[in-house]
């Protein structure tokens, strides 16, 4: 969550709190009950969705990393076959493999082994493995199982960061419905109602405060 957000959840939690000690106050089956309830069920699914949202993020992270480690593999075995491809003279059957795009350099990798089977005999004879066009089909694998595995990581991380704003919306709206109904219930009791209001303000950030208030947001202190 970002600040806004962690904010915002902060004054879910705290107002249930709160109402959770008068709950008793309220008609059994009322309106203020139902509100309650949705907003505890509103506060849980927030908390779900920003850990699906953390998770989701870190395993992007954790993605890219392993996409970048599985495309250099593929790349240094591609460029091992284009080294002894060089002293055979069949450079031109080997272009150099991309590192800028992906979708190219899987193109090219079949490339490679479609052009190098036929050779095979001759690659191993320059110093290749024998097993050569096994592991570029491998790595081609690999590689391209790290690209959906990514994409779908970033999939989830977006997907959970969509359903935690809808989330804490429905939290909010809870939150006002119930301030209008504890408005209502302790209209003649002042202490609750500042309780109340205390409890269910969303604080704002430092910069967004002195930007409202017309101030200027102080300065970071230098670094030693």
């Amino acid at each position: 969550m970002n600040d806004r957000e962690a904010k915002t959840h902060q004054t879910l939690v705290r107002s249930r709190e709160v109402f959770a000690q008068w709950v008793d106050d309220f008609a059994a089956g009322g309106a203020a009950r139902q509100e309650f309830a949705d907003l505890q069920a509103a506060i849980t699914e927030v908390e779900h969705q920003a850990a699906a949202h953390g998770t989701g993020r870190s395993n992007a992270m954790q993605g890219t990393q392993t996409q970048n480690e599985a495309r250099e593999a593929l790349v240094a075995g591609m460029l091992a076959i284009r080294e002894a491809a060089k002293v055979m003279n069949v450079e031109d059957k080997f272009p150099y493999p991309p590192r800028n795009n992906d979708e190219r350099l899987s193109q090219v990798a079949d490339v490679y082994a479609t052009n190098a089977l036929p050779l095979k005999p001759q690659f191993i004879a320059h110093e290749l493995a024998p097993d050569f066009l096994e592991d570029l089909a491998a790595d081609k694998t690999a590689f391209e199982a790290a690209i959906a595995a990514r994409m779908n990581a970033v999939g989830d991380h977006i997907a959970a960061r969509e359903e935690l704003g809808d989330a804490l919306a429905r939290g909010l709206q809870h939150l006002r419905n119930l301030t209008s109904l504890v408005k209502v219930k302790y209209v003649n009791n002042p202490g609750k109602l500042a309780e109340w209001m205390a409890a269910s303000h969303i604080e704002r950030s430092a910069r967004r405060a002195a930007v409202a208030s017309g101030g200027a947001t102080p300065p970071a202190p230098p670094t030693p």
